[in-house]
This record gives C-alpha cells, sequence and structure tokens, in this order.
C-alpha cells in the first residue's frame, strides 16, 4: 500500500505516487520515459519514444465517439529536482518520499514534483480506464522542459491529428491560462587570476530567504540569495583587500535561489572592518525584505588561516563588481495587462570552480523584442566585465487567441459544474504552448492545473481536493460532445 493509496482519484494518485518513486528531475528522464513506454505497452496502446526521450500515447476514441475532435494532452515528465541543506536523498537515483499532511501532499526533504507530474498521472489514469468516455486521446509528455523546453523544441507531431491541446501544466485551479511570455537562458563566465595568499579564510552565507517560481513568483520581489551575496561582496572589495575561494549559490536557473555562500580571504587585521560591513548589510536586506522576505540573514564566521590559492583581489574585485551589476528581478510590467510583469530576470546558479565564475540567468518577456534587449544588456555587461556568455533554450512566447472554441466550451463547462467562470488569463512563466502551437497549425490550446503551491522549492505542495476536482472537470470535459446530432461540428 503506498502513502497515496487512500486519496481520490485513486488512480490518480496511484500514478503520481508511482512517478514520485522513479528520479526525474530535469537531465535525468531516461528512467521515466521507459516507465511510460511499458505503460503504453502494457495497455496495447500505440507509442513512439524519441531520441530525445519525449513520449507519444495514443489511445482511438471510446465508442460513441469516434466522430469527435481528437483532445491532445500535454505536459513534461522532469521535474525541478531541489532538497533541503540536511536531506541526504539522492535525486539523481533515489526516488521521493512522498507525505500527506491535511489537504496536501509534499516531500520530505525535496521539491515534489507536482509541477509536472499530476500532468502525467492524470494523463495515464485517463489511458488506463476502459469506462471513460472520450475522443481520441493523444498524449504528449515532453522531457526538460524546466531546463529550457528542449523536448518541446525537438518533438516531432506530424503524426497527431488533434488541433485542440489541453496543456497541463498550470498550478492554479480555476484559472485557464491562454498565453505565457516567451524566455531565453544565459550563461556567463568570467576567468579570474589566482594567486598564493596567506591570511584568514571566513565563510560569507546568505539564507532564510522563500525562493520561488522565477516566472510565477518573480513579481513579489523576494530576496535572490545570488544577489544579495554580490551586494556583501561588493561592498567588502571596495573597502578591503579580499581574495574569492569559493562562491555557489542557486540550484536551477528558473528558481528564486533561497541560499548562496561564498569564502574569502582577507587579512586578520582587517576582521572588524569586514565583519562590519556583511553586518550593516543584513541590516538593509532585512528593512528592505520586511514584508516580503523577513528570515533574510547574511553572516559571517571564520573558519580557517593559513595560505590559499585564490583568486586575486583585483580579480575578485572585477567579479563582485561584475556580480552586482547584473539586473535582477522585474524589469517591466504589462501596459495592456493589469498586474502582469512583462519582462523579467532571475540569477538562478552561481558557481565559482577552479578559476572561473558562471552564473545563469532565466529572462522572460511577452516582447520579443524586449527580451532580446535584455538579454543583449547582460551581455554587454559581462563584455565590459571581460567575460564570455552563451544564450540556450530560446522559446517564444504563446500569443492569445482570440476566437478558441475550446476555450468556450471549457468555460461553459465550468459554469454548469461551478456556477461561476473562470478566470481568463496571461501569465509570465513559461509554457510549451507556444513552441507546440508553432508545429500544429491552427493549434487551439488552453492550460489548466491542480492547485499546487510552492513550485521549485522543498516546500511544495499538491492540493488532494483541487486534485480531484481538476480531475472531474477533466472527466466532463472529454464526454461532451462538440458534435451534436444534425448540426455540423464548427470546431
Amino acid at each position: 500500500m503506498g502513502v497515496l493509496s487512500g486519496l481520490e482519484p485513486q488512480r490518480v494518485f496511484y500514478y503520481f505516487e508511482e512517478i514520485t518513486r522513479i528520479p526525474h528531475g530535469s537531465g535525468n528522464v531516461e528512467r521515466i520515459s521507459n516507465y511510460l513506454v511499458d505503460f503504453a505497452k502494457k495497455h496495447k496502446l500505440f507509442y513512439l519514444q524519441d531520441e530525445l526521450k519525449n513520449v507519444i500515447m495514443i489511445k482511438e476514441a471510446s465508442i460513441g465517439y469516434e466522430k469527435e475532435p481528437p483532445v491532445i494532452l500535454q505536459g513534461h515528465m522532469d521535474m525541478v529536482a531541489v532538497k533541503k541543506p540536511d536531506c541526504n536523498i539522492d535525486m539523481r537515483t533515489e526516488g521521493l518520499k512522498a507525505s500527506v499532511c491535511g489537504d496536501r501532499v509534499y516531500a520530505e526533504g525535496t521539491s515534489l514534483g507536482g509541477d509536472d507530474g499530476i500532468a502525467v498521472a492524470y494523463a495515464l489514469a485517463l489511458l488506463e480506464s476502459d469506462t471513460i468516455r472520450h475522443p481520441r486521446l493523444e498524449v504528449v509528455i515532453t522531457v526538460d522542459e524546466e531546463v529550457g523546453m528542449d523536448g518541446a523544441r525537438e518533438i516531432d507531431l506530424s503524426m497527431l491529428k488533434g488541433k485542440r491541446m489541453l496543456n497541463l501544466d498550470s498550478e492554479d485551479e480555476g484559472i485557464f491560462l491562454t498565453g505565457c511570455a516567451g524566455g531565453v537562458r544565459q550563461k556567463c563566465s568570467l576567468v579570474l587570476n589566482r594567486e598564493k595568499r596567506t591570511g584568514a579564510a571566513f565563510e560569507i552565507t546568505v539564507g532564510g530567504l522563500l525562493g520561488g517560481h522565477s516566472g510565477g513568483e518573480i513579481h513579489k520581489e523576494r530576496g535572490n540569495a545570488i544577489s544579495l551575496l554580490a551586494r556583501v561582496l561588493w561592498r567588502l572589495t571596495r573597502k578591503l583587500s579580499v581574495s574569492l575561494l569559493e562562491a555557489e549559490g542557486g540550484l536551477a536557473d528558473n528558481a528564486i535561489p533561497r541560499e548562496s555562500r561564498a569564502v574569502v580571504v582577507i587579512d586578520e587585521g582587517e576582521r572588524a572592518a569586514f565583519e562590519e560591513l556583511v553586518r550593516s548589510t543584513e541590516e538593509e536586506a532585512v528593512e528592505e525584505l520586511a514584508g516580503k522576505d523577513s528570515k533574510v540573514f547574511i553572516r559571517a564566521s571564520k573558519i580557517g588561516e593559513g595560505a590559499y590559492l585564490c583568486a586575486t583581489a583585483a580579480d575578485t574585485g572585477r567579479a563582485a563588481g561584475f556580480l552586482w551589476a547584473l539586473p535582477n528581478g522585474v524589469q517591466a510590467m504589462s501596459a495592456d495587462i493589469a498586474g502582469l510583469v512583462e519582462t523579467s530576470l532571475n540569477q538562478g546558479i552561481l558557481k565559482y570552480q577552479e578559476n572561473i565564475l558562471t552564473v545563469e540567468l532565466s529572462l522572460r518577456s511577452s516582447v520579443e523584442s524586449a527580451k532580446r534587449a535584455l538579454a543583449e544588456r547582460v551581455a554587454a555587461i559581462t563584455g565590459l566585465s571581460g567575460g564570455t556568455y552563451t544564450l540556450s533554450g530560446d522559446y517564444p512566447g504563446w500569443k492569445y487567441r482570440v476566437h478558441s472554441p475550446l476555450r468556450e466550451k471549457m468555460t461553459a463547462i465550468y459554469e454548469e459544474m461551478y456556477g461561476e467562470k473562470p478566470k481568463v488569463e496571461a501569465i509570465h512563466a513559461g509554457l510549451e504552448c507556444g513552441l507546440l502551437a508553432n508545429k500544429i497549425k491552427d493549434l487551439d490550446c488552453v492550460s489548466i492545473g491542480p492547485q499546487i503551491s510552492d513550485i521549485h522549492t522543498t516546500e511544495e505542495t499538491l492540493s488532494i481536493s483541487s486534485t480531484a476536482r481538476v480531475w472531474e472537470f477533466l472527466l466532463k470535459l472529454l464526454e461532451t460532445k462538440d458534435i451534436v446530432p444534425g448540426r455540423q461540428n464548427e470546431a
């Protein structure tokens, strides 16, 4: 018996728990992809698995639905795999420890992968059933969505018949998403000269932050641990002779980093000034983030004394200036949709290994030219700092469709079931719909999903009751025919 075996809908949570037992962080999807293939074989479904490990599964229409327009169900199989510092789970080789608290499913010490494991679970529960009424179902499960939508970019959908698609990668029940921002990843690197230096080694740690999804929660202006660390380092290098020994922060470019650290070497005689600069910067951060990220801390502690091979003081200052000059957070708000972020940047991953400092960024915008301009600005700062950069994972935005029979049908069913209209919105976070719409002419698409909180963090939770309601909505949507006897289908 699984931990989730008593939850409803039973088959959805059965498959969701099965998925949590398989390591499936981005870039580590072979096992989950093969699991889907084995599922298709077991249930005698047509399937395709491409070289990237994307999987397509098809189930023909149930009796009486043969003339209905096919429906594409789409989600991704990878998750943002993050864990708490004291968690000893190896997320590349071990599954998650799913647990239940009240109405919420969570994973002990790690992210849950509700984004987007629940989409896969919904799809498998639909595909295995012999009693659910539905048109032809074309299930598309992509790889590595969380690190640039590589699977959606390369997948071949030419064999699909559907012209309407349900993307199941949304985290807010009752909201129909019909547009999203485009994005790109930018990785910047600086080579730092090193020398041997004798002095005191101090570790600077930034923590206590909430983090969150860099698309869905960037507007909350939470603290970014990498940006805060850059602020400290910049101030230290302006006043003292500081040499960088180690630096790291963040776990994914599209997750707002909660923690960062650096080890620097200073002269023991400058310790008092060093500690005062760290303390004063923490005070400012606490004041500025009050009400947004109130548990932030910046601390320094001595960890050793001796001779170290570290970056020169001059290059440490150059690196600190580069990091502190990089933009971060919301860059522009939409002039068309109140409250919608138009353009943003997230400093997601920081590393200093041997003599190379790298920072990985996630850039987003619903205006393509603004996205390009932001990438150019980062490139200019990097170049002026003596560094280089690469761009990857570029994906287009998803433009709102004025006439959408699918959205109209879904809205009518939602009103019938719940007595109120759903919200129809666009979001700043990225979805695969834009890429897939470029592959299927005149694709009519809406994104929905159950309530998931704090995605991409170790506090991620999936609402059990919301999962059940969205399941019931899916069943009603699929069983409601588009073709009425005596009337030509308008879709």
